[in-house]
């Protein structure tokens, strides 16, 4: 059992590093994302302490007048209303992925498919409840190291005059090392 928490640990926090060096996974600039829902919420509702919590504190006053801009406009019309969110939305996104360190690229469409492991995660938050998360993510860390393990036990007795065989093994180590290094490395705080 302590092997499988532990196990389980490495998983989460390789998929963590790997999840912050692949800025495709994010969903806060989708428009059914966490920031847009926070957004929303806090227009509905007047409060901008809703979105705040998504920003780095030196742009607190940036989204406090924005948002307080986008109130007062929204009471125009139906299209200064949409203008007006848009353009919340956007610069909340904008400010918030700056805060993470990555690059704004737009708001993305609701309903995108962004994997198993973000809806895992996001349904973790809201259940709490992180057992279908960490079997998700045990199973994907057990699954690709098999694989890597598997292949360097298929080619480490390739036969020394072939060489070809052996460019295939140590393709396949130097793989399972970095996949083994790469989760060392996680969860030791190396990164």
């Amino acid at each position: 059992m302590r092997h499988k928490i532990i196990f389980t640990g490495l998983t989460v926090l390789l998929l963590a590093f790997f999840a912050r060096i692949t800025p495709v996974f994010s969903h806060c600039d989708s428009m059914d994302g966490p920031v847009i829902k926070a957004a929303q919420k806090a227009l509905e509702t007047g409060n901008v302490n809703l979105v705040l919590i998504w920003v780095q504190p030196e742009a607190e006053a940036e989204i406090r007048k924005v948002f307080e801009h986008t109130l007062a406009v929204r009471k125009l019309s139906a299209k200064a209303k949409d203008l007006a969110d848009s353009y919340f939305f956007e610069t909340l996104v904008r400010i918030h992925r700056a805060g993470e360190g990555a690059a704004y690229t737009g708001l993305k469409p609701a309903g995108l498919d962004l994997g198993p492991a973000i809806q895992a995660a996001d349904k973790a938050v809201e259940s709490g409840s992180a057992q279908v998360l960490l079997r998700l993510l045990t199973e994907t860390v057990h699954n690709g190291l098999h694989e890597h393990f598997s292949h360097v036990l298929e080619t480490k007795n390739f036969d020394i005059n072939d060489v070809n065989a052996g460019r295939e093994f140590v393709k396949g180590y130097v793989s399972f090392v970095h996949y083994v290094e790469a989760i060392f490395n996680v969860a030791t705080g190396a990164v």
